[in-house]
């Protein structure tokens, strides 16, 4: 199975590393709803998602990826690392831009700037705490052929991580921990007790 799936991407690059990369970009829009909608799934958003996903994120990430290793070719830790500068300072940037306007224009938004206005800075900074270990490991370890998949992989989690912040949050990875471990009932009826008892003191 393993052997004849190599096969495939080695015969068709193109075609298998972005339907891989736009189905697990738009597999993460359904992992954030599954959580946060739970049976009220909003299957229009997940498809202006994975629009954007096949269209522009899969096939930019495919000839990025080609592009990067004509320029610095090999894994040494030298072309690694500038492969790795360039593509957090040029195409990362560029990847959420086009995510936040994208679904924004597919929505039919009159301020198509809106969320990337309020977002992009959080979530760019938020990136730097994932994309460039990610993509060390890219560089470094995996074959040319399979590096879009490899990096759909990790935009699977990334995904998810954008649909929230796009919905309900702010760019922050702060806000991502608060949505995925809220605090436990008790603990919050607990907080609101005190916050009672103190202010009827005063």
């Amino acid at each position: 199975m393993r052997q004849a799936f190599l096969r495939q991407v080695r015969r068709f690059p193109w075609v298998t590393n972005v339907t891989l990369y736009g189905c697990l970009f738009a597999g993460g829009d359904f992992v954030h709803q599954s959580f946060s909608r739970g049976e009220q799934m909003d299957w229009r958003h997940t498809r202006n998602v994975a629009l954007v996903a096949f269209s522009f994120h899969g096939n930019f990430n495919f000839f990025w990826m080609r592009f990067l290793e004509r320029r610095f070719p090999g894994n040494s830790v030298r072309m690694v690392m500038r492969k790795l500068l360039l593509d957090q300072t040029t195409a990362s940037p560029l990847a959420t831009s086009v995510f936040y306007t994208g679904v924004s224009i597919l929505e039919g938004k009159d301020d198509i700037f809106e969320d990337w206005r309020e977002k992009f800075l959080n979530t760019y900074k938020t990136g730097l705490m994932f994309w460039p270990f990610m993509q060390f490991l890219n560089f470094a370890l995996v074959p040319l052929y399979m590096r879009t998949a490899f990096t759909g992989c990790c935009a699977f989690v990334w995904a998810t991580f954008l649909c929230f912040s796009r919905q309900s949050g702010d760019g922050t990875a702060g806000a991502a921990l608060a949505w995925m471990f809220p605090p436990k009932q008790d603990e919050a009826e607990s907080t609101n007790e005190k916050v009672d008892s103190k202010e009827k003191r005063e």
